[in-house]
């Protein structure tokens, strides 16, 4: 059947996908994909094809509801794809559960509609995706009364929507929160810190407040990276996604400085000195180096690696590896753990994660695995701002077996 072959599960999601997180939307927008999507087959004998898993990825083992959805996602979704058109500020949690034709020919729409209801505990939208030909009318129906959208999906990669699901509010799990933070201008999915040292970031805000060109300023006196800086100024939450606005912290930067300089410009050109400079921040510039130390604070991330890093320091490991501090993670934070730490690409997600999402410890000995922002520039920030020991390095000088994660002030006794 030349249609069962063109649609098997993986390619109904992978079609799927492309319609409710097209590649021209990535603003906003986050996806992965369940691990059992990156095996190399999807039945005996049918192998998944490369282009196919390209399309699928990144993975993870997502867990909202009583189960784990075959796609978890945020974005903004056009009024076609739902019976209402707003959901107040923020884009839905939307999960897919996706039905292909079987060995046997045969497709599971119904009990897609089920598994899909089942995520509406923890999701905002829900939708069954199968091929068109298998939708009969009483699935519909079921999925009508349980609020379930059904998309149906053709041979050529064609989706129309056969029900539109009504948006609703719902709290959201610590699994899918991790979804949601990737979707939002901190998110680490994409290139986020490109940068090494927090004072290239602290200096936006204030070119941003200079009289002169924010990038002409910044080059001046900071950095040539400009588009780094204000990505990076972004990501911390300093200003606004695009960097034309400050946000209150990033005010409160330019606030910082005018209390002990004359103008922005006398605080940038303080900055000048510090260039190239190796000395740990928070030691060349104390004031500066704690002004960072909140800084890094407000960023999403932080704080949970600090609380388990403090845990691991109670119960004995005083100085643990990175390899350690993933395998610890995963148990406490499995899907923020590897959002934060492995590259979203098909290879590094498919060597660490096996098909149920469980880790391959072996993998995370190789430091190419690992997502950049996070281990080389997130962790020199930290150490700069006095949180950490040791500086981060690029992945491929990476030995994660002796990559150290230790709090420079860990606390001993009761907390």
């Amino acid at each position: 059947m030349a249609s069962a072959a063109a649609l098997s599960e993986p390619r109904v999601l992978a079609h799927t996908k492309r319609r409710l997180f097209p590649d021209t939307d990535q603003r906003r927008a986050y996806s992965v994909v369940d691990t059992q999507f990156s095996t190399a087959e999807w039945l005996p004998g049918e192998p998944i094809p490369s282009e196919v898993r390209e399309r699928l990825a990144p993975f993870n083992h997502v867990r909202v509801g009583s189960g784990y959805p075959d796609l978890v996602g945020v974005r903004r979704l056009e009024p076609e794809l739902l019976a209402v058109e707003r959901f107040g500020d923020r884009p839905p949690l939307v999960v897919v559960e996706a039905k292909g034709y079987t060995g046997s020919g045969t497709v599971d729409v119904e009990g897609g509609v089920v598994q899909a209801y089942d995520r509406l505990h923890e999701a905002n939208v829900a939708y069954v995706a199968a091929p068109g030909r298998a939708i009969s009318q009483s699935a519909r129906t079921l999925a009508r009364e349980l609020n379930v959208g059904v998309l149906g999906v053709d041979s050529g990669g064609g989706v129309d929507v056969l029900e539109r699901p009504r948006v609703v509010g719902t709290r959201t799990a610590d699994d899918a929160t991790a979804i949601r933070f990737q979707a939002t201008a901190q998110g680490v999915a994409g290139k986020s810190f490109g940068l090494n040292h927090p004072k290239n970031y602290l200096a936006y805000p204030l070119a941003r407040s200079h009289s002169g060109d924010t990038d002409e300023v910044l080059a001046a006196h900071v950095v040539r990276a400009t588009d780094d800086a204000r990505r990076g100024a972004t990501f911390l939450g300093l200003v606004e996604d695009g960097g034309w606005r400050l946000t209150p912290l990033g005010a409160e930067v330019v606030r910082f400085a005018l209390e002990r300089y004359e103008s922005v410009g006398a605080a940038l050109e303080a900055f000048e000195d510090w260039r190239r400079s190796r000395t740990r921040f928070v030691d060349l510039a104390p004031e500066w180096g704690l002004l960072t130390r909140r800084v890094v604070w407000a960023y999403p991330a932080t704080g949970l690696l600090v609380e388990e890093l403090q845990t691991m320091h109670d119960d004995g490991v005083r100085e643990p590896s990175l390899v350690d501090l993933v395998e610890w993670l995963h148990v406490q934070h499995p899907t923020f753990t590897v959002e934060l730490f492995v590259r979203g690409s098909d290879d590094a997600r498919s060597r660490v994660l096996d098909g149920d999402g469980k880790l391959r410890p072996r993998a995370l000995a190789d430091g190419s695995v690992y997502h950049a922002p996070t281990v080389f520039q997130l962790k020199a920030m930290l150490y700069h701002a006095g949180v950490l020991t040791e500086r981060g390095a690029e992945p491929h000088r990476l030995d994660p077996t002796t990559d150290v994660w230790r709090l420079r002030n860990a606390l001993d006794g009761g907390r």
